[in-house]
This record gives structure tokens, sequence and C-alpha cells, in this order.
């Protein structure tokens, strides 16, 4: 028996639907790769994500957002990683003693390894990932910081000081989440950039 033209109309619909939606995502992601720029990627009408992957273990959240902004994994490489949650180097937390039991180290630092830059398959932790080899935050001599990657400098460069550093209300480029506002999330999105006391900013 033919199917009645009314679902015949809907279906196709929904095939043309679903094909604007791909071709929206497409060219989402070759505008988000023009200049090195990497933005969120829309996978068609039925969702989104962002390109650096959301938290996903409490543990980790509860521990190191409890004293700051709990980074995600995808904003540095393995290696970077591994040398952060090394207990020597946890007890001198760039200034700070931020010591765990030994179980809370090999859980935390197995996720976040597991998890890294390095090991992600979205395109701004790729970029961290590539760009942090040439950087003093692999040096033996200071821990790695998200913010002396060559990617985060470069995509900062044009942020004068006294919006962020002399900002009562940042303070510092490690504040992610206080202008990127889906920061906790995963979302560096920067055309959604607000920078307290200034406003949005475009690149």
């Amino acid at each position: 028996m033919k199917p009645p033209k009314i679902a015949l109309l809907i279906a196709l619909g929904m095939v043309t639907l679903g094909g604007a939606g791909l071709a929206i995502s497409d060219d989402d992601d070759r505008d988000g790769h023009r200049g090195g720029h990497h933005h969120e990627r829309h996978d068609g009408w039925f969702g989104t994500r962002t390109d650096i992957a959301p938290i996903t273990n409490q543990v980790y959240a509860e521990e190191c957002g409890s004293c700051h902004m709990a980074y995600q994994p995808g904003l540095l490489p393995a290696q970077s990683w591994a040398q952060i949650v090394n207990p020597a180097a946890l007890a001198n937390h760039y200034g700070d003693d931020a010591s765990l039991s030994d179980q809370m180290v090999l859980d935390i630092g197995s996720y976040l390894t597991r998890n890294a830059a390095d090991t992600s398959g979205r395109t701004r932790s790729q970029a961290f990932s590539i760009d942090s080899t040439d950087t003093a935050v692999n040096q033996s001599d200071t821990l790695p910081r998200i913010t002396q990657t060559a990617y985060f400098l470069r995509k900062h460069d044009e942020i004068p000081s006294r919006m962020v550093e002399a900002n009562p209300d940042v303070g510092s480029f490690s504040q992610c989440n206080s202008c990127h506002r889906g920061a906790a999330e995963g979302d560096y999105n920067e055309h959604r950039v607000s920078i307290p006391n200034f406003g949005r900013w475009e690149d």
C-alpha cells in the first residue's frame, strides 16, 4: 500500500532539513578554521558541541574547582597534566599547597591524561596540543600554564592588559570564566566573549 501523500511530504521535509543542517555544520567548520580560528562546532539541527570537551569527572571538578575554575583536560596535553598532578608539584601548586591523597592523584591524573588535548578529536583542543610543544610550559623548571601556550597567547595577543590584569573584576588571563561566560561548559567561542567593565570583545 502506498503511503499517504502527507506522510511522504513530512518525510521529504525531514530529509531536506537534515541536509541543510549538515550543510550549515560544514560551513561553520570551514569558517572556524580560516585564519587559525576555532569556533564552536554545530552538529546540524540536532545539537551542538563545544570545541573543548566539558568536565565529566566529579572528583576533579570538586577538588580543583574549590580553589579556581576546574580547567578542562583538553586545554593541555597529557605530558603537561602529568607534570601538574605529580605529588611534588601539587605540594607547590603555583605557590599553594594542593596536596592530594595517593588515590586522588591516581584518579585525577588518569582522568586528565586520558582526556588531554593530544588525545582529543576536538579542534580547539588539538590547537592547544600542537602549539604547546614550542612554549616554556614544557621546561623542567616551571609548571605548565595554559596561559603560556602558543595558541593561548596568539588568541589573546590583542587584548590589552588593562582589560584583564588591571581589571579588578578579572585580574588574570587565567580567569577564563570571567570573560568566557560558557568556560565551565567548555565553550570558548570568541564571539561570545564579554569582558567585565568593557563589554563584548570582537577579535
